[in-house]
């Protein structure tokens, strides 16, 4: 009876994707509200968190770990002068690269996060990094490794946005209806990938030697109740 209850579906973003219409760009990275696409309104308020956050300027180059399929990031190529998104998922970046690439400048590559900026040979042609939505569902060690490999390897990197990450200390209000067991609220590759309070968000952050500030959306973005920004920088 114990087991039955503890028991959780995991989540796999590859096969969730190709479970999409090809044409379902927002559906494909669970840009959704109850199974809805988020209005245009919503990726509005998500970009201008982004360039906001990253101050984003013509000459910046962007490294854009776990992308995703490309819909919301190539809303970012006219406020860049390059851009790599990265991702483990073949379909998706299959998506990403029919759909949205712009070669020689705005191009998508095929691979794990801690595996790309672990053997990336020119680091030092990025100033900033994104990972949107993302980084709740890397493996313990793969996140740690990623902030590591930033900070010591990615030098003209000044500051890392992680964006819309999980809020432990607010999961009560998204889980009306009783909080899951600790081990879901920390399985990266449960539906909502790993709950992080800010302590443990700051500690993570530190060991690599990132300093962080963190914050939440406007109240008109859907998911501001449970969801909370990191700002990573070297100063």
């Amino acid at each position: 009876m114990s087991n039955e209850k503890n028991r959780y579906q995991k989540f796999n973003f590859d096969e969730y994707a190709r479970s999409c219409s090809p044409d379902d760009f927002l559906g494909q990275t669970r840009r959704t509200v109850n199974g809805v696409p988020v209005s245009d309104e919503q990726i509005k308020l998500i970009l201008n968190a982004i360039r906001s956050a990253l101050d984003l300027k013509p000459n910046d180059t962007l490294l854009d770990i776990a992308c995703g399929n490309g819909a919301l990031s190539h809303y970012l190529f006219d406020s860049c002068a390059g851009y790599c998104g990265v991702d483990l998922s073949e379909y998706l970046i299959s998506v990403a690269k029919k759909n949205f690439e712009v070669l020689p400048n705005y191009r998508f590559v095929q691979r794990g996060a801690a595996e790309y900026v672990r053997l990336e040979p020119q680091p030092e042609q990025f100033t900033k990094v994104l990972c949107y939505g993302s980084f709740q569902y890397f493996p313990g060690e793969d996140a740690a490794e990623v902030l590591r490999s930033l900070f010591e390897k990615f030098k003209s990197v000044q500051t890392v946005f992680l964006g819309n990450l999980p809020d432990r200390e607010r999961a009560e209000d998204f889980y009306k209806k009783g909080l899951p067991t600790d081990e879901e609220l920390l399985d990266c590759c449960s539906q909502m990938g790993t709950w992080r309070t800010r302590n443990e968000l700051a500690e993570l952050a530190g060991n690599a030697g990132w300093k962080v500030k963190v914050s939440t959306m406007p109240s008109e973005f859907h998911a501001s109740h449970y969801r909370l920004d990191a700002l990573l920088s070297r100063e």
